[in-house]
């Protein structure tokens, strides 16, 4: 069995609804996974977006996922709907915490990224991306992704 995330806010491929953006209420969406490898220890999530101008823009970093946890619930901070030892990092706008899609004119693609770990990370609340990505090297156990898209016309 492979690793499946998916969410009750879109499908894999559609819009993401106004609601999980700069505007709308600018929330994290449910999302929820199965198929989780055996040994697994945690969980880590990425969503970035490869369409911005420049470099890929991050825009939510969560890790220290328990295996045990099946979903994240709709808005979701570092203080709120969070489950405890779960820990975020900083996105490219520059908080802790999910920042939605408000990208320039043009649809864009986003990536929900789910990875698991045969091991927790030894980060601190708050690690960028990259500190995630290296502290989660040799200890993949499996990945699966979700796509949303969003537009915006202003």
């Amino acid at each position: 069995m492979s690793i499946k995330i998916t969410s009750t806010a879109f499908n894999n491929g559609d819009f993401i609804p106004a609601k999980y953006t700069c505007d709308g209420a600018d929330i994290s969406p449910h999302l929820t996974w199965d198929g989780i490898p055996d040994g697994t220890k945690t969980l880590s999530l990425i969503v970035d977006d490869p369409d911005a101008p420049g470099h890929t823009f991050v825009h939510w970093v969560v890790y220290n996922i328990p295996a045990h946890i099946k979903e994240l619930p709709e808005g979701v901070t570092p203080t709120r709907n969070i489950p405890e030892d779960v820990l975020m990092g900083t996105n490219d706008y520059g908080r802790i915490g999910y920042g939605g899609p408000c990208p320039p004119p043009g649809t864009h693609r986003y990536f929900f990224k789910l990875y698991a770990l045969n091991s927790a990370l030894h980060l601190d609340a708050g690690a960028t991306k990259g500190q995630v990505l290296k502290a989660m090297e040799k200890h993949m156990l499996g990945q699966a992704e979700l796509i949303g898209k969003y537009s915006r016309k202003k």
